[in-house]
């Protein structure tokens, strides 16, 4: 049977593999169809990370690779499962706008200017970026895996990262934000700033904070083992109890919606991180709408994001080292570099 002419949302899946009826999907050869329950077409999963996982279950790993797309492939299968659910999640969407660029080209022709290349013909630099950043991890573990004598690109490219942002939320901006009235008693608004009550004080990140379960709440404080990112230090922190700290947590309590192990919880009592893909969707949707009533609202006429209340915590920080302490940084120059936003003040000469 000749290969069928790939639509474009196919083309950046692995060969046979197909998006059809809200599924992935594997068009199986004729003569393989016996290792495949003798089907035509073996869905593979709903998520492309749940078909990643049934293809790795199925299919033996090939030692053979001579293109990128098969290596990115087993990149995808014996790589990407191990990192955090949202980075995993992250590496395949950029798996997949890497590949139809590169899946057929031999793993030894890549050379430093077809990555510039590729950088500079994408609209998205940031996000270029990052995706040759899992290439380049991809071709480290082709040389680690015996494929290739060495990288073809590592320290011969070398790219500009975006700019840290400058924003700073000012202390009274978070007044005005705190002073918005909620249109229910539990939920929503009050939710929002009973956590961003809760950010102030710790400067967690989203993910760490989202997870919070009342039995992390403990005798002497509250037990969090911050998310694996780069640049976190992966050590279990305890903030220890002070009454700000213990207020903060009976506010989140006061407007969850629902009973649920959850610190913060949607109105049907689950967490709001999602355990498949690591994201949290309906947070997000939440904080959204939350941000359009704030600068509908109040006096805050500028967005600010997540991050930026984490860079308002390393920033009100008495020193760099407790900024990168609460922040859980293992090298305080990223703290330093992107966390620490107040101009500094110096006394002229003399004074």
């Amino acid at each position: 049977m000749p290969p069928l002419p790939r639509k474009a949302e196919n083309s950046k899946l692995p060969a046979r593999w197909v998006k059809k009826h809200g599924a992935f999907y594997y068009l199986v050869p004729a003569d393989l169809r016996d290792q495949w329950d003798g089907k035509t077409w073996f869905r593979l999963g709903g998520t492309l990370a749940e078909a990643y996982r049934t293809w790795a279950d199925r299919v033996e790993r090939a030692s053979n690779i001579s293109t990128v797309g098969a290596l990115l492939d087993r990149y995808a299968l014996e790589v990407v499962p191990h990192k955090a659910p949202k980075t995993a999640t992250e590496n395949l969407k950029q798996i997949q706008r890497i590949r139809p660029t590169f899946a057929d080209v031999s793993i030894h022709d890549v050379e430093p200017q077809h990555v510039y290349q590729y950088v500079e013909r994408r609209t998205a630099k940031t996000a270029a970026k990052r995706e040759v950043e899992v290439l380049s991890h991809a071709f480290t573990k082709a040389v680690q895996w015996g494929l290739m004598k060495q990288h073809p690109f590592k320290g011969e490219v070398r790219l500009e990262g975006a700019k840290p942002r400058t924003r700073y939320v000012e202390d009274w901006e978070i007044i005005e934000v705190m002073a918005l009235p909620s249109r229910r008693k539990k939920g929503s608004v009050g939710m929002v700033q009973a956590y961003l009550r809760l950010k102030l004080l710790t400067g967690l990140r989203q993910r760490d904070l989202l997870l919070l379960t009342m039995s992390d709440c403990k005798d002497d404080g509250v037990h969090v083992t911050p998310s694996k990112t780069k640049g976190s230090t992966g050590k279990r922190l305890i903030y220890e109890w002070t009454p700000e700290l213990r207020a903060a947590i009976d506010d989140a309590l006061a407007v969850r919606p629902a009973l649920s192990p959850f610190l913060f919880c949607t109105r049907y009592g689950t967490g709001f991180v999602t355990d498949e893909t690591g994201e949290a969707r309906s947070w997000a949707s939440m904080w959204g709408k939350f941000m359009a009533r704030v600068l509908k609202d109040t006096k805050v006429t500028e967005r600010f994001t997540e991050h930026d209340l984490r860079a308002k915590v390393g920033s009100d920080a008495e020193s760099l080292e407790r900024a990168r302490q609460l922040l859980a940084h293992a090298d305080a120059r990223m703290t330093e570099r992107v966390y620490r936003r107040k101009p500094e003040r110096i006394k002229p000469a003399g004074a």
